[in-house]
């Protein structure tokens, strides 16, 4: 018998036909990949958009795991990049969030070096217990290139623990899904421009088709909604429910506005989060422009007042009109409901301060991919897959839920009386339960627990947890045997090493131009 509560009535034909509602990036993300990877199968698609309803675009900011979504499309990163006015992003700068004045960033790759089976955080909570450890920003080979301006590609086989490093981008997102939008129909993909009016159901939980404002009636075997905030599919239709998560994270609006950059020669390889009064400000450097936003909770700061406040951040003339972004932090109960499917903010929305959007779109699509109906699927099996990519969703939520509830618990912002209210409620809040084990564990011994479908792994749990404050008791006793006058020379030299292989790099924007990553 299948679990309880599952829909056995899914219709075991094969999927002949899948409608993809709503462009953007995540609906040519959608589009392009199963094009990609289905189009041997005879599977059609067909993408509705209509070009009078606009997207957020907004999501300019990506983790490594971007890359690979290239790599599963056969596409150069730096062909992207040049389509996109793409730039590297090797680092997160968090100004202001442990207190005012203070700043750090969050890499992509490791932490220094290990010394046989002992981590790297174990010899760097001894040493700082001793006030021999230094910064953490000094173990990074990400940080100290992004500090300096430049970048390179870290080696294929390197020779030791502390040249290991990744990478992301940043990039127009629409831009990005015009060029996903080339490559999707290019392999076949039908677009229409157009509205949908009505959505047609079927028996029990299932859309049979989808009615546009041009008369035609869209039919499909399986449905796939990128309709964003709307949830024309998941949600209207279907009645999926919503966790609101608002609890724990209360910024519920955005505003971005672009610039133009202070110097265009002059392009940082990293994204940057500056906390203020009533939330945090982004700033994302592309080759053409600078994306500037203002994410904030409206309990502590009217709109108007927010958009002063990011104009006062601007380092260049206004490029654009604000652009106001209403939200609710959480996701859909069910994301995947009798024939429909829902991927990007169709499925539920996390603030972007950690830039997980697309990286949750990238996962539903995988999941998608992975727990596809084959031909001859009995309807208990269909629906096994689809409570699976329900339970893995709501966990990979989940676990990027913590990961950035972290950053406003731990913070240590102080203003005067009456301000900075969103900051000590954060602070004062209940954590979810799995986030106070992994502060617990890491506490009393310095244990970086990884839960399942984690997105963020131990480098960058170490990452907050020593910038921010939160300090372990003790650490693995093997560290204990090493002498300390030695772990100090050793640990001084990496830190040397590090930023002289970093001054070494090329600038930005000349890696870039040799890359032929330029668009300009």
């Amino acid at each position: 018998m299948p679990p309880s509560g599952m829909n056995t009535d899914v219709q075991s034909a094969p999927v002949r036909s899948v409608v993809v509602v709503g462009g953007g990036t995540a609906g040519w993300m959608t589009a392009a990949s199963l094009a990609h990877h289905l189009g041997r199968l005879g599977v059609s698609i067909t993408l509705v958009e209509s070009s009078a309803v606009g997207t957020i675009g907004v999501g300019e900011a990506t983790v490594p795991a971007i890359r690979r979504y290239f790599q599963s499309l056969g596409l150069n990163a730096f062909d992207v990049m040049k389509a996109t006015n793409g730039t590297i992003k090797l680092a997160i700068e968090f100004d202001g969030w442990r207190h005012e004045g203070h700043s750090f960033m969050h890499p992509f790759g490791r932490f220094g070096l290990e010394a046989g089976p002992i981590a790297f955080h174990d010899l760097w909570n001894r040493l700082r217990k001793h006030g021999e450890a230094g910064t953490l920003d000094e173990y990074a080979m990400g940080t100290q290139l992004a500090r300096a301006g430049r970048m390179m590609l870290p080696p294929e086989n390197p020779r030791v623990d502390f040249e290991n490093f990744d990478w992301a981008v940043h990039f127009d997102a629409s831009r990005f899904a015009a060029f996903l939008r080339t490559f999707a129909e290019a392999r076949g993909v039908r677009r229409i421009d157009a509205k949908v009016t009505e959505v047609l159901r079927g028996e029990a939980e299932s859309i049979t088709g989808v009615r546009l404002d041009n008369g035609e009636v869209l039919a499909g075997s399986l449905f796939v909604d990128c309709s964003g905030f709307h949830r024309l599919l998941i949600d209207r239709t279907l009645q999926s429910g919503f966790v609101d998560w608002r609890h724990w994270l209360p910024c519920d609006r955005a505003v971005a506005l672009p610039c133009a950059p202070k110097d265009p020669h002059d392009i940082s390889p990293y994204t940057r989060s500056r906390a203020l009064e009533a939330g945090w400000t982004w700033r994302i450097p592309l080759q053409n422009r600078v994306g500037n936003g203002y994410v904030y909770s409206s309990d502590h700061i009217g709109d108007d007042e927010a958009q002063a406040a990011l104009r006062a951040q601007l380092e260049g003339d206004v490029l654009g009109e604000p652009n106001l972004v209403r939200f609710r932090a959480g996701h859909v109960k069910r994301f995947w409901i009798g024939n429909c499917v829902a991927i990007g903010l169709s499925s539920g929305f996390l603030e972007p301060l950690e830039s997980t959007s697309i990286s949750l779109i990238q996962m539903g699509i995988d999941k998608l991919l992975h727990y596809w109906p084959d031909e001859g699927m009995a309807p208990e099996a269909l629906a096994l897959h689809s409570a699976e990519y329900n339970r893995l969703s709501v966990t990979e939520f989940e676990r990027v839920r913590d990961f950035i509830v972290l950053h406003y618990s731990a913070n240590g912002r102080q203003s005067a009386a009456g301000k900075e209210d969103l900051w000590r409620y954060c602070r004062e809040m209940t954590l979810p339960e799995t986030l106070v084990r992994k502060i617990a564990l890491y506490k009393t011994r310095g244990l970086l627990q990884q839960f399942s479908s984690e997105s963020f792994f131990e480098p960058s749990w170490l990452c907050m947890y020593g910038n921010l404050g939160i300090d372990a008791a003790s650490w693995d006793p093997l560290t204990n045997l090493l002498p300390l006058p030695e772990l100090v020379d050793v640990t001084r030299r990496v830190r040397e090493d590090i930023a002289r292989i970093a001054r070494g790099a090329l600038p930005h924007r000349e890696f870039l131009r040799q890359a032929g990553a330029l668009a300009l």
